[in-house]
């Protein structure tokens, strides 16, 4: 029984990492009737902090323009920390690319939600993620190809 811990996964804590907003074209832009495009990218990062701590960072980027002039631009990191210890090696992967992301991640929708609100546009609600999904795709891309997984 000494041989082998219990695992132990639990969240420290969530907490907002980075947040911009930029209105470049602003306030002339804002007097155009042109609906916007909105662009949406989001990254996942983890880093180790300490044996057994871990930071898990969900990033999202919002950029609305009209023809070629950005409206808005939102940049919003939101970050967990996380002990996890006593894990098989081969779990990690998965535990910091889709539970760890998973948790973090309805903090991050609601402070971009918030942020443009509070900018005076109607809220972005960013959709529901299936991290499982993007995990096993950025494994496909990194066991074929030589490519960056996907962080911004």
């Amino acid at each position: 029984m000494a041989d082998q811990e219990n695992p132990v996964f639990q969240i420290q804590r969530v907490y907002l990492k980075d947040m911009s907003l930029e209105q470049p074209n602003s306030p002339g832009i804002l007097l155009e009737q042109e609906q916007p495009s909105v662009d949406i990218q989001l990254g996942v990062e983890a880093t180790p902090v300490a044996e057994g701590i871990y930071e898990v960072a969900v990033t999202a980027t919002v950029q609305t323009k009209i023809q070629d002039k950005t409206v808005f631009l939102v940049e919003v990191k939101q970050a967990g920390i996380f002990e996890i210890r006593n894990v098989p090696e081969d779990q990690m992967g998965p535990i910091m690319g889709i539970a760890c992301p998973q948790i973090v991640y309805p903090y991050l929708r609601g402070n971009v939600a918030d942020l443009i609100n509070r900018a005076g546009f109607p809220p972005v609600h960013l959709t529901e993620i299936n991290f499982q999904a993007m995990y096993e795709q950025q494994q496909a891309q990194a066991a074929g190809a030589p490519s960056s997984i996907l962080t911004q």
